[in-house]
């Protein structure tokens, strides 16, 4: 039948045409992921070169920053260290810790002052200035560490060696301050008269040869200012 030929080429290009469509569709989809997917890449290029554009000025920002607080941290410790010199030493020494930067790498020079006028920091007051310096830098050093991986325990060994006796129970009165006050313990190993520490330190132990091979351990004390020893022997 005549009509039946044209029905069925009818159907033909309505499949077909709904096919083109149907491809149509799909191409469309796949052109708005793609615009999509070119937007984010654009936004994304955008924030980056904005980034790329203050990247400079940031590193800038934040290494001053970091100098900042590293002359900050200088200044703390110029003025502890200034205060603990005098009122060891009893002199009008002033401790100065200048640093430089360079190649994003910093170091202090450490010095001190009298009057206005420099002194070279390891023959100051005959090396006690170098004692007390010492001992102050080291005791800043201990409030650096990681407590999770360090214990907070600082040996001290003869670190009032230049010292005049007379001073030494300054020092001791110092250190015991500041441990407290950091909350550390400090070993203090020392070849000056006990009597130095007993007012100051919480324990005091005398080494001494005893009759044997050993060493003589004495924990010595202040009771109502008499010295009693308690004996070891090592």
């Amino acid at each position: 039948m005549p009509g039946t030929g044209m029905m069925s080429e009818l159907e033909t290009s309505t499949d077909l045409l709904a096919g083109i469509r149907g491809r149509a569709d799909r191409l469309q989809g796949k052109r708005d992921e793609l615009v999509a997917q070119q937007t984010d890449l654009t936004n994304r290029r955008n924030k980056i070169d904005a980034y790329l554009a203050i990247a400079d000025s940031v590193t800038d920002a934040l290494e001053q920053l970091s100098n900042d607080v590293f002359q900050r941290e200088l200044s703390v410790i110029e003025s502890t260290l200034t205060k603990a010199l005098q009122e060891v030493l009893d002199q009008p020494v002033v401790f100065k810790a200048t640093a430089s930067f360079k190649r994003d790498a910093a170091s202090v020079e450490f010095s001190i002052e009298r009057n206005g006028n420099p002194e070279d920091i390891m023959r100051g007051q005959g090396g006690s200035v170098a004692n007390v310096v010492s001992v102050g830098l080291r005791m800043f050093a201990v409030t650096t560490l990681d407590e999770r991986r360090h214990r907070k325990f600082l040996v001290l060994d003869e670190q009032d060696c230049w010292l005049h006796p007379d001073l030494v129970p300054r020092l001791v009165k110092i250190v015991h301050e500041a441990g407290t006050a950091l909350g550390f313990q400090v070993l203090m190993i020392s070849h000056h008269d006990v009597s130095s520490f007993l007012r100051h330190a919480d324990r005091v132990y005398r080494l001494a040869p005893d009759r044997g091979d050993g060493v003589g351990l004495e924990l010595v004390r202040n009771d109502a200012d008499v010295i009693v020893s308690d004996s070891t022997s090592v």
